[in-house]
């Protein structure tokens, strides 16, 4: 990718935080200093071989009312809907600046948020209620703060998920958005295992939040009340606890999982 030479270039302090292999540029926003990056310089930043390197980026935001906003760009860099891994990485790294709380409140494109850290380390994230999931063909449609479509599969490992994955996100009934899609083998009752194409990636990730919650909405075991399922990822395990509710509704859904920082540092922007 090409960038016009500027003679004042602008010199970003990033951190790069991964959640299950979920991996994010994290800039601290809130004096306002990064507010006008452009998506062709946000792209820059998480090209893997010209940049840092992430699944996408995001602004710890000051905010009213709230401890922080999150602000989410797709590698691609253009803003996105809601990412749960990249919700949980936002708020260990908003610990780790000093902002300490039992529970945090943070305002992210599809509403308020409540986290915390729990006494093993790990973020639980509350997302947002499901009103409902849409059958389509024996596949599932939901949105879980992001549009995902839910396929369940046998031999996970082997199925050709960025092939499959690209032509569902491409299909012309999801445009002009287009959709994450989640491929699903259940290991047994309480557990399965999930592979994700991410939109605005482009590609498999290690791991999706909101697909990975997605995904274990469509697998409850309990028809009403109170579930727990434990998914694995390629890049780690996380578990979803969620009430299901007498109308098919999905309420008190909470992600849980780990958080953590990898490396910070400095980098000149053209």
């Amino acid at each position: 990718m090409k960038l016009s030479l500027v003679l004042n270039p602008m010199e970003i302090n990033f951190y790069k935080y991964q959640g299950t292999g979920n991996d994010f540029v994290i800039l601290d926003n809130r004096e306002g200093v990064y507010n006008h990056l452009t998506q062709e310089q946000i792209h820059f930043l998480c090209d893997r071989r010209f940049g840092i390197g992430a699944d996408g980026l995001m602004l710890l935001n000051a905010a009213n009312g709230y401890d922080f906003e999150m602000k989410y760009f797709n590698a691609d860099g253009r803003e996105s809907t809601m990412c749960g891994n990249g919700g949980r990485c936002l708020t260990m790294f908003a610990y780790h600046q000093g902002i300490v709380r039992t529970v945090y409140k943070f305002i992210a494109i599809d509403g308020p948020h409540e986290a915390e850290i729990d006494a093993r380390g790990l973020v639980r994230l509350k997302m947002q209620d499901v009103p409902s999931i849409e059958e389509s063909a024996g596949d599932y449609i939901l949105n879980t703060g992001s549009p995902h479509y839910v396929k369940m599969v046998n031999r996970l490992d082997e199925y050709n998920a960025f092939t499959k994955g690209r032509e569902i996100r491409n299909k012309e009934a999801f445009q002009p958005s287009g959709i994450n899609v989640n491929f699903v083998e259940v290991e047994d009752e309480h557990e399965i295992a999930v592979r994700t194409y991410e939109r605005g990636v482009e590609d498999e990730t290690l791991s999706c939040g909101t697909g990975v919650t997605a995904s274990a909405l469509v697998n409850y075991h309990n028809e009403q009340g109170f579930n727990e399922v434990t998914v694995q990822t390629r890049g780690g395990k996380l578990s979803v606890e969620f009430d299901r509710n007498p109308n098919g509704a999905y309420s008190n859904i909470w992600l849980v999982g780990p958080a953590e920082k990898v490396f910070t540092g400095t980098l000149l922007l053209p």
